[in-house]
C-alpha cells in the first residue's frame, strides 16, 4: 500500500505538538504574571483622591502619629478614617485658604463626609480585624509598607490569601514588640526568630490557618 503521508509529516507533527505545549506554557506564565501584576493587584498604583493627602508630609515632616487620624485602629476591626473635624483642627489655621483643601472645607461646612477612594479594599467575603493584629504586635508597615515615605498613598502588598497565610503560619518572623507597632522605621533585629518565638508565647499568638478565621 502506498504511503499516504510524506515523511516530513512526522516532523511537522512533532513541531506542532511542541508549539502547542510551549504556547500553553507561555499562556499560563502570562496569566500568572497578570494575576500578580499591578493591573490586577493595584500594587504601587496611586489612586486619585479628592484631596492629594501626603502621609509622608504628615507622618515624617509633622510627626503625626497614626492613631491621631486612625482613631479606632487599636479597638476596632476598622482602622477608621479621620473625621473632617480632625483635619480642620489644623487646617483651620494652616493652609486655611489652599485651593487643594477646598473639599475639606466644603465637607466641614456641609457636614458630609469626604468620599475617599479605598486603597486597601479586601473582598466582602474576607474578615479582617485591625485591632487584633495591632495588639498582637504586628506593625502597620508589615502590611501597609513604609507609609511615612509615601507622598501619595498606594498599596505595598497584594494582600492575597497566600500572602496573609504565610504570616499566620510563621508569626514569629513578623511579630514585633507592642511598643514598636507604630514605628514605621522599625527593622527586625538579627535575632528576630528568637525574639519572635518569645513574643509569640508572651502575646499568646496562635497560628490560625483555619478557613473560618478569615471567611465567616
Amino acid at each position: 500500500m502506498a504511503q499516504l503521508f510524506h515523511r516530513s509529516t512526522n516532523a511537522l507533527a512533532n513541531i506542532s505538538i511542541a508549539a502547542v505545549v510551549l504556547g500553553a506554557g507561555l499562556l499560563i506564565a502570562f496569566a500568572y504574571s497578570m494575576d500578580r501584576g499591578a493591573y490586577i493587584t493595584d500594587v504601587k498604583v496611586v489612586k486619585e483622591q479628592p484631596v492629594p493627602f501626603s502621609h509622608k508630609h504628615h507622618v515624617t515632616d509633622d510627626g503625626i502619629d497614626c492613631r491621631y487620624c486612625h482613631t479606632s485602629v487599636e479597638t476596632s476591626s476598622f482602622a477608621g478614617l479621620p473625621a473632617t473635624e480632625i483635619c480642620m483642627s489644623c487646617h483651620s489655621q494652616i493652609w486655611a485658604n489652599a485651593a487643594m483643601l477646598e473639599p475639606v472645607r466644603a465637607s466641614f461646612r456641609s457636614g458630609e463626609s469626604i468620599e475617599w477612594t479605598r486603597v486597601h479594599d479586601l473582598p466582602d467575603f474576607v474578615y479582617f480585624n485591625h485591632s487584633i493584629h495591632i495588639n498582637k504586635g504586628i506593625g502597620c508597615a508589615t502590611c501597609h509598607g513604609r507609609v511615612d515615605q509615601m507622598p501619595l498613598m498606594y498599596k505595598e502588598n497584594t494582600l492575597y490569601m497566600n500572602w496573609c497565610v504565610n504570616c499566620h503560619r510563621n508569626p514569629e518572623k513578623y511579630v514585633r514588640p507592642r511598643d514598636q507597632v507604630f514605628n514605621m522605621a522599625y527593622e527586625a533585629p538579627a535575632n528576630q526568630e528568637e525574639l519572635g518565638k518569645k513574643l509569640v508565647e508572651e502575646y499568646h499568638i496562635q497560628s490560625l490557618t483555619d478557613c473560618y478565621t478569615c471567611h465567616r
